[in-house]
């Protein structure tokens, strides 16, 4: 579990652990790192082994792959919620917020991804499960630094279950609308999203019947069906 601390990430955890899963956790604050794994631990996880690591540092990801893959003594699904939201008005003005934005949700997923495709592909097995957004439907005004990360991360996603499904690997692109965590609680209404408890309910059920995509909450693949179709004439003038 790479981004073990996220809202959706821990909601998803909890579920497994009643089935009595093995985690290896890897977050980036200690404290929480700690409070996610004992609670799972009480939930009935039969393992739990932690890593604090940063993982915008891709130069640490080989090794901590492979210490979590020996701590597992293998690895049936690896889930990576790990990404940031950003400031959309400062990265319209600096080019370092953006390219951090870009960097945290794109190129470090990617350099995970990368090593675990290939540990997979190896073996003929696994599941690569990983948070992208319905935000990368579609570049909008309001969060087209967020939103063109996650595009860009869905891209690579769909490219590479295109090369590995036939090596018996599964890559699973979540895609969820807002749902109510620790990341959007400064947003407008962010009291209607979506409740990230349901939302790890459809996980792990997309999880389990081994799908490629999957939006939660559902309607969120219409919703996104009608925003893409929209004209680029009119949609441009809209504020979304």
């Amino acid at each position: 579990m790479l981004g073990a601390t996220s809202g959706i990430a821990e909601a998803t955890c909890r579920i497994w652990a009643t089935q009595a899963a093995s985690f290896f956790l890897v977050a980036r604050n200690a404290e929480k790192l700690a409070a996610v794994a004992a609670d799972l631990k009480t939930r009935g996880a039969s393992y739990v082994d932690t890593a604090v690591v940063d993982l915008d540092d891709t130069d640490r990801h080989a090794g901590l792959l492979s210490h979590a893959v020996n701590s597992l003594t293998g690895m049936d699904i690896a889930y990576l919620a790990y990404g940031v939201l950003g400031d959309q008005e400062e990265a319209e003005q600096d080019f370092n917020a953006a390219a951090q934005i870009i960097h945290t949700n794109f190129m470090a997923p990617v350099s995970l991804l990368t090593w675990l495709a290939n540990y997979c592909v190896q073996r003929h097995s696994g599941m690569i499960a990983v948070l992208s957004s319905a935000a990368g439907d579609r570049g909008r005004k309001s969060n087209y630094a967020y939103g063109s990360s996650k595009a860009g991360l869905s891209a690579f996603l769909e490219g590479l279950r295109n090369r590995v499904d036939r090596e018996g690997v599964t890559v699973l692109t979540i895609k969820p609308g807002p749902v109510r965590t620790a990341m959007t609680a400064g947003m407008a209404k962010s009291d209607k999203f979506a409740d990230p408890d349901a939302v790890a309910e459809s996980i792990v059920k997309a999880v389990k019947k081994r799908k490629d995509v999957v939006y939660v909450p559902f309607q969120w693949r219409l919703i996104m069906f009608i925003v893409r179709n929209i004209p680029e004439r009119i949609f441009k003038k809209m504020n979304l």
